[in-house]
Formats: C-alpha cells, structure tokens, sequence
C-alpha cells in the first residue's frame, strides 16, 4: 500500500474499542432501493420484516443521502469518501471502463485491511477493470480491480449489462477454445461459455457466496461489503416470490432483497457472530417509478418528489438503518444528516485510526450519530449533492443538476430534477406528471412554467417534499448558499 496513507492510532475516548472489541463490519448497498421500499419506512403493498429487524434492533436514519442520485459515482463516493465528481474520470462504468478508485487512494477496504479484517465484495462492482493505458484483457487477469484497492476476495459481475461472474482476478467458465473478443460500446463477441448468469437465480448465487465468505471468515475481524442487484432493471424475481407483494414485480423483489437479508442475519446468530457485528443497510440511489409497482398503488421516494436520476429529495434520500448490539441502542430514530461517502471515517473512528488529510476528504465520523451521543463540532452539517454521472461537473455542461444542502436549507442550481422533468423519454421511469409530483415551477402537466426562477430553493424542515419554491422569497439564503457551494466545489476537501 502506498505509505502515504497508512493511517496513525487516534484514541477516540469515550467511543474508542480496544483491539479485541473491533466488531465485523456487513455493508448492504442494495440497488435502487427507494426511501419508501420498506415497511419500517411506510410501505404498505409490500413487507420487509427482516430488514425492519434492523431498525427495531438498531438505529433508523431518517436524513441519510448518497451524493449522486445515479450508482456509479455513488460506488466511488462510498469506498473512498470522496465526492465522485472531484474525480474527473467517473462517468459511466461500461465493459471495458478503465479501473475508476485510483490504486493509491484510500479505501473502506484498504483501511480495515491494515486494521487487520479480513476484506470481500460480493455482487456489483460497476468501477472498472485495468488501466486507461492498457484495455483489460477479459480472457485473462482482470486487474487492477477491487483485489488493487484493498479487498481480499471479489465475487462479482462486469456490469449489470453483461451475464458473466468475475472472481477474484477472473472471468469464470471461459473456455480458451471460445474467449471474448472485443467489440464496440458495451458489446461482446464470443465467450458464450462464460455467459451464464440468470437474472432470476442471481440473488440466490450472490447471497451463497455472502454467506460462504463470512462463514469462512468468521474467526477474525471481517469487512464484507455486500452490493446485491435487487432491484435494479430489469425486475427479475425468482419465482419463489413470485406475487408475494401487492406491488408486483417491484414489490416481489424487495420481497427477494429481504429474504437475503433475513438469510445473512440468520448465518450472523448461527455462528454466534451478532454481538460483535455492526450491520449497515442502506441503498446506492433512490427507487424507480415504473409502471408495475406504482400501478400497484406503491410509491418508493415517498413522502419526497423525485427518483432515481433527480437531485430532488426522491433521488438521493435513502434508507439507512444499522445494528450493533451493546452499542447502537435499540429501536432509536435519528434525524441527523448523514452521506455514505461518511463510511470511511466512520469506519477509521470505530477501529481507532485517523484519516490523514488527503484520505476520504468528504468523510464526517458519523459513529456518535449511530451511537446516540451528541455530534461534535465536527460533524455534517452541509452536503453537495449530483442528479446524474458525469464529469461535467468540472466542465460545467448544463446536463448535470447540483444542489447544495446546509442544515435544512437546500439550493438546487437549476431548474427542474432531472430524470422525473426532462423531457426526452428515459424507459422504465415515469415522469413527474405521471406520478402526481407537486411542485410550484410546475404546471399539473408537468411542463416547466415560463416565469419559474432559475434555481430552487427549500425549506426542508416545513416542505421535505420540495413542492414550493423560495427563491425569490430568501434572496440572502440564495446568496449564503452559493458561496456555501462554490467553496466545496473549488476546494479540495469538505472534511
């Protein structure tokens, strides 16, 4: 590893661990989970009683946020606490996608690893593989990859637009009389005897290889970060939760989603593993209004306007909830605002490191947060926010829409969301008019009104929802926030 980020012992009293009390760590990012995608969070067509199991052993944060309202970006940010649009090169991990967490910088992973866990990512990777001087080579090693940024095992696939398992530094089942051969964009030619993933059976693999990674693993700290790809499109349940929900195939894949959960949690108290584990679910994105689960009567962004894609709360407020018996006190609620590119530090101050300054410089500790104590000076107050991946962030293109959040006042620099108000179609996603999203730079039709004002302003705490706009109301609170907004942009760090 790079000297220049191992990490210096720091006593965090009273919220220090010796090292024998270091818990394992279980990250569960699903895919395109919505705020609303949980009973413990509302949902009435559908139930997840054991991922509500966590929030009523554990803590529910009702103001967590990813910084982008798209995966990919988000992937980046949570790994390395980084906001992923100061790394210019995030756009979107296709086949082919150079290696996207540059090798030396620090990581969740990196981090334990020198702390002594035992590391693995099982499920989605979606961060590419290989340099951008040399395309990677899908017939043989598929390096650098996650085994380059600090994790012991990867169990995975390419992307979620190929059918194939890579482990570790390969592709699985190819055979050398019949390898991949390169083709333009996102396609392949050859490797058929590698293309064998089914949708409907890739829940059940994913989970076998969580649960074989931790049993092994069991005897010491272990990291896993567990990135399911429930529920992302397309809607693939097995046929064993097939109409278990009210909300069709969405709500039978959530269904899916909490199974697995239930299943890890399971393996956790067979192994005697509970009291020792800090569990951590959460979601890389908002969900998805598709015609299925919102036919259903289901809404997964309520009570927020928004989806995946937006920049609106729908987008990239998301379910946090989070288990560490002894320590997290049971059945507590927090209203604290908290970003996933806070898991580093958070991760450093329960295994009583220090980030050194160029490491994880938009990660907060949000371990008193999780605890219950009060925050420190330190803690998150503001938050930059991204409605879709891209670099254009740098290069100031007008198809990205950034908001800024300090405490309950959010500024969004542009009209519009994005995916629920843009104009070209974006299948599956239904638009802001088809789901009966209120805003007042809107008409009923969804058309933006001609004298609506060129940013959005909100006041979350009486309108979480971002149905009126008051720009023109608080001009000094549109000013304040700017400033706020261009100092986190031109530094180099927000920590």
């Amino acid at each position: 590893m790079n000297p220049t980020h191992v990490l210096t012992a720091l006593l965090l009293a009273p919220l220090a661990l010796h090292a024998a009390d270091k818990p394992n760590i279980v990250l569960i990012l699903a895919d395109d989970l919505g705020y609303n995608d949980l009973s413990c969070q509302g949902a009435t067509k559908l139930k997840t009683p054991n991922i509500d199991r966590l929030a009523k052993e554990g803590v529910r944060l009702t103001d967590a946020h990813t910084p982008a309202g798209v995966c990919c970006p988000l992937r980046y940010g949570v790994l390395t606490g980084r906001y992923p649009w100061r790394r210019s090169a995030v756009t979107w991990a296709s086949p082919g996608a150079p290696l996207l967490i540059e090798e030396e910088r620090m990581t969740t992973a990196s981090l334990l690893k020198q702390a002594g866990y035992t590391t693995g990512i099982i499920g989605k990777w979606h961060l590419g593989f290989g340099t951008p001087e040399k395309r990677v080579d899908w017939n043989g090693e598929l390096k650098p990859g996650p085994l380059e940024i600090g994790f012991d095992y990867f169990f995975g696939d390419v992307s979620n637009r190929w059918g194939c398992y890579v482990e570790n530094h390969r592709i699985l089942g190819l055979d050398p009389n019949d390898p991949i051969r390169p083709a333009k964009g996102e396609k392949r030619n050859g490797g058929n005897s590698a293309f064998t993933m089914k949708n409907e059976k890739n829940a059940r693999v994913l989970h076998e290889k969580a649960v074989a990674f931790i049993e092994r693993s069991k005897d010491k700290p272990f990291y896993l970060h567990y990135v399911p790809n429930n529920i992302h499109t397309p809607l693939t349940p097995n046929a064993k939760f097939a109409g278990t929900s009210q909300a069709g195939k969405y709500g039978d894949f959530v269904h899916e989603l909490d199974w697995s959960v239930g299943e890890l949690l399971a393996t956790l108290d067979r192994l005697e593993l509970r009291d020792n584990t800090l569990v951590i679910f959460t979601s890389d994105n908002g969900g998805v209004y598709e015609k299925e689960g919102f036919g259903g009567g289901h809404r997964p962004c309520a009570p927020f306007n928004g989806q995946k894609g937006d920049v609106w709360e729908g987008g990239n407020r998301v379910p946090f909830l989070a288990r560490w018996p002894g320590r997290i006190a049971a059945g507590t609620v927090s209203s604290r605002l908290l970003c996933l590119t806070d898991m580093l530090a958070t991760f450093a101050a329960i295994t009583d490191q220090t980030l050194l300054t160029d490491a994880g410089p938009d990660s907060f500790n949000a371990l008193p947060v999780l605890l219950g104590k009060i925050p420190s000076d330190s803690a998150r107050t503001s938050l930059v926010m991204q409605a879709r991946s891209s670099s254009a962030f740098r290069h100031r293109k007008q198809e990205d829409i950034w908001a800024v959040r300090d405490e309950n006042w959010k500024l969004v620099m542009g009209q519009g969301s994005g995916y629920s108000t843009e104009k070209t179609d974006r299948a599956p996603y239904l638009k802001f008019a088809q789901v009966g999203m209120v805003n007042s730079d809107f008409t009923p039709d969804g058309q933006l009104k001609p004298d609506a004002p060129p940013m959005q302003l909100y006041d979350l705490a009486t309108d979480p929802g971002e149905t009126r706009n008051l720009y023109r109301e608080h001009p000094e609170t549109v000013s304040r926030l700017t400033k706020l907004f261009e100092q986190l942009r031109d530094a180099k760090r927000s920590r």
